[in-house]
Parts: C-alpha cells; structure tokens; sequence
C-alpha cells in the first residue's frame, strides 16, 4: 500500500477523535457536486486542475497549480476527516460521500479546499530544501574502523574517520557548487569528537522556514570479518520505527498531534527511501561496477532515528577489504565513490522541488 493510503485510512479512522471544531457540526451547509467543487476550486487558485478518483482505495485528489489536495470518501455521511495538502499540510474537513451514485462534497470542504489552495497560489510556495547536512561519522577518540592494506606497494592502515571526513569535505564541495542557495553544513569539519547527540542536535537546530525543509547524510566505511566482504549500501529507517517529530507545546491536542505526527514519520520515511535509492543509482553509474551494490537497507541507526528529518546513512565501501581500501585511499578513486552520492542526492533535490515536495512514491 503506498504511503498515502495508509495515511489517509487512519487519519479516516481516527475521525473520531477530531477537536470539536472538526467534528459534525461543521459540516452544515448544502452539498455541491464535483463540477461546482472543481470550479471553486479553479478560481480560488486562478489554474486549471485535474480531478483524480481511485474506486478502489476510496480516495481523490485535486491537482492545480502545481498544488496537490488529497481526501478519503467518508464511510457514512456527516463524517470528519482531513484535506491533505501538498503531502504536508492537515486541514480538518466534512469528508465528501457518495449518494445516488454521485460524490457530494460538503459546503464546508469547499471552503477549506478554497481557502488551502488560495493560499497556496497567492504566497506561491513550494517546498524546497534548504539545508542539507552532512554527517562524517566517528573522529577523534573514535576513529571507527580501521584496517592495514598495502596499496600500490606501500603499507598504509586507513581509518573510518578520515575516510569519512575526506568524503564528506569532498561532497559538500560539490553540493555547494551545485546549490549555492542551500545550507550546506557539516557536522564536523576537523579530526574532534563528538557524540551520536551532539550531531543530531546540531542537524535538528538548523533554522527553517515555513515550506523549507532539510535532509540528512551520514558517511561511513564499512569492516567486516570476511576480508572479500565489498561494495556500498545506503541505510534508511526501519517502517515500523516511530519517531516524536513535533513539538508539544505547539500541538497541545494530544490525539491531532499523534495523527500529524504519524503523516510526517510517512513522508519523512518516503523521502529517505528514495534518497537512499536515489544515491545507489548515483553510485551505481559512478563506479561503473568495479564495486558491488549491496542494495537498500533498513536499520535504526542512532543519527538517523534522532534526527526529525528525512535521514540516511551511506556506507562507502569495506575497508577490510583490499579493493575498496585501495579506492578510498586514493582522492581519484574517494572522488568516484562520492560522485555517486553526490548525484543521487542533486536528482533527489532537484525531483523534490520540480514537484513541491510531493514525494510519495506511486
């Protein structure tokens, strides 16, 4: 089931526990059809929009202006729910029902459906990510794993700390040549210290706007007993990994909080996958198979499960092994492997603001 159906069939069974502003009482007023509801719509925005109707899973959408409102039909009539809007914004509303076999749409739907797109089209926003952060993992007192290799007939014993710091300097070199209106940051910059806290407090204290948005990349190199273990694997958070995303202070309603705070794990976990899927195929085409790609994988990383963002972590390569090593010694082959993300995360950046941040996969 893609995310967005799983969102809207538990914010439609968590319809109950709507704040009373929400609930019945708001959904008086005469009923319009969905030519009245799309004409409405169209002018609020000022654009043509395209309806689209799934039977099946009981869900429609409007598309206008590069805007993008999702709702369930309601089971029975007169029941509440939400207008999702651009994959991020909750607006509670009387859900639309069929009757003779025609879907109907509450005169208070409208109006919210008028005033979220209105909005939309008047402050002209779309999501955008504005900081990236890139996290090179260990240094210091922890240097990670380390490993000795002769490489090009000279002994050398490469640590995971230095790798990491090289490969993130490198790719943040990149990223911000590429977007120059970005942040992008690093969680250090030098051989220190610092604790899984520290780096995820750092990411989840970068200041954004309404409508801005930021993502996380760990670098690492990986070890393994097995010295013919190699190749890259990019990590994301398991599904069933919840996180406590919003501040309470600013969702005191205990119930809506916990239907908000489930619709951004949904997306934060969409966007990590396709990053993570993104920076395979990036590394993929970069190497052009002199490494193995050892796929996508799930795990509750402690950086990552920390930080209130989309989060993944990439493993560069083996470091036990004498291949990778030799590649990560060298600035050529270091610079080929980071490429590789580098690219994955652009495209990813790129395909999130062509379409305002509406990530979900289909």
């Amino acid at each position: 089931m893609r995310p967005v159906r799983k969102i809207l069939l538990a914010l439609l069974l968590c319809a109950a526990f709507l704040p009373p502003r929400a609930a019945l009482a708001q959904a008086g007023g005469r009923a319009l059809t969905l030519d009245e509801t799309i004409s409405a719509i169209n002018e609020a925005a000022g654009a043509q929009g395209v309806f689209r109707w799934d039977p099946f899973f009981q869900e429609g959408s409007f598309a206008v202006g590069g805007h993008h409102g999702v709702f369930s039909a309601a089971l029975s009539p007169g029941q509440s729910g939400f207008l999702m809007l651009n994959n991020r914004d909750l607006h509670p509303v009387p859900l639309p029902h069929f009757e003779g076999g025609e879907l109907l749409f509450p005169e208070a739907f409208v109006a919210t459906a008028r005033r979220a797109f209105e909005r939309a089209a008047r402050d002209n926003f779309q999501y955008r990510i504005a900081a990236i952060i890139i996290d090179a993992g260990h240094g210091g007192r922890d240097p990670g794993a380390s490993s000795t290799h002769t490489i090009n007939g000279r002994t050398q014993t490469l640590r995971e700390s230095d790798v990491a710091l090289r490969a993130a300097g490198m790719l943040r070199d990149m990223l911000s040549s590429r977007f120059p209106d970005k942040r992008v940051l690093m969680t250090r910059e030098s051989d220190i210290f610092l604790s899984l806290d520290e780096r995820s407090f750092i990411a989840n204290s970068v200041p954004l706007r309404e409508h801005e948005a930021i993502i996380f990349v760990s670098i690492h190199a990986n070890s393994a007993p097995n010295e013919n273990a190699r190749g890259f694997e990019v990590w994301h958070l398991t599904p069933e990994y919840r996180r406590d995303l919003l501040d309470e202070s600013q969702f005191p309603d205990n119930d809506l909080r916990q239907i908000l705070n489930m619709l951004t794990e949904e997306a934060f976990l969409t966007e990590s996958i396709l990053i993570a899927q993104a920076i395979l195929d990036g590394m993929d085409a970069a190497m052009g198979g002199s490494m193995p790609n050892r796929g996508l994988m799930a795990g509750n990383w402690f950086v990552v499960r920390r930080s209130a963002m989309p989060a993944v972590l990439v493993e560069l390569g083996f470091i036990s092994n004498a291949e990778d090593a030799a590649l990560m010694a060298s600035d050529a082959g270091l610079r080929r492997m980071v490429a590789g993300v580098y690219a994955g995360i652009a495209n990813f950046v790129e395909a999130f603001e062509a379409s305002g941040g509406f990530t979900v996969a289909q």
